[in-house]
């Protein structure tokens, strides 16, 4: 697939990119380190009409990458504690979005566990020895599957930052971008349902069917 028609895929309709991103590959890499995660889990956002939508109230200095070309990276902190990775959808002006909400740890599993407790030591500045070093042993028990399990655990593994924000998530050589899954890979079912953590933006946004996953997958967020 040319760079040309890549960006044209991700310029279709929100919904339908959605779906297509399940499967594929989320890769950080730089630095000598290389981590990759399979997309199992994301939410569509459509534009300013979608009351859960950060567009809601038209752009701002926040959320302007929305409005950029299709498979840039929306990143915004939440709860000022959690990075979480968008990807734009839909020609630029139509302030579109991609959640990714859940990945399945691929490659660099251990290195995925070290940004977990860099990330939590971040959040946490005053974080005594003792209670660090607790994290660390729950992070060492954590099943591999359930690592990157919830948008703000996807942010932590892959060490995402608002300088992300904007960048290109279909250029190679972004730190963090992504592949499309082997050809090869094993067909999956898709299951839908509401999007999580919106009750304040009302029905029928509250209720839409706009989360995807790859169902049974053990990496869906809980």
């Amino acid at each position: 697939m040319t760079a040309d028609s890549l960006r044209a895929a991700f310029a279709r309709p929100t919904l339908d990119v959605a779906r297509s991103l399940l499967g594929m590959r989320l890769v950080g890499d730089g630095s000598n380190r290389r981590i990759v995660g399979r997309i199992v889990e994301v939410e569509a956002y459509l534009g300013p009409a979608d009351r859960a939508s950060h567009a809601r109230f038209g752009e701002t200095a926040r959320n302007r990458p929305m409005y950029g070309d299709p498979g840039r990276a929306y990143v915004y902190l939440v709860y000022g504690m959690y990075h979480c990775l968008n990807v734009v959808t839909e020609p630029a002006g139509t302030p579109h979005a991609v959640l990714i909400r859940a990945v399945e740890p691929l490659e660099g599993v251990e290195l995925i566990r070290a940004a977990r407790l860099r990330a939590e030591r971040l959040r946490r500045r005053s974080i005594d020895p003792a209670e660090l070093e607790r994290v660390h042993a729950r992070l060492e028990r954590t099943p591999a599957d359930r690592l990157a399990a919830g948008p703000g655990l996807v942010g932590a593994a892959f060490g995402l930052d608002r300088t992300l924000n904007g960048s290109d998530l279909l250029d190679p050589a972004n730190p963090v971008h992504l592949e499309a899954a082997p050809a090869d890979e094993p067909a999956f079912s898709i299951a839908t349902s509401a999007r999580v953590g919106i009750a304040y933006a009302g029905p029928p946004w509250s209720s839409e069917p706009w989360r995807f996953t790859i169902a049974g997958h053990p990496s869906v967020s809980r």
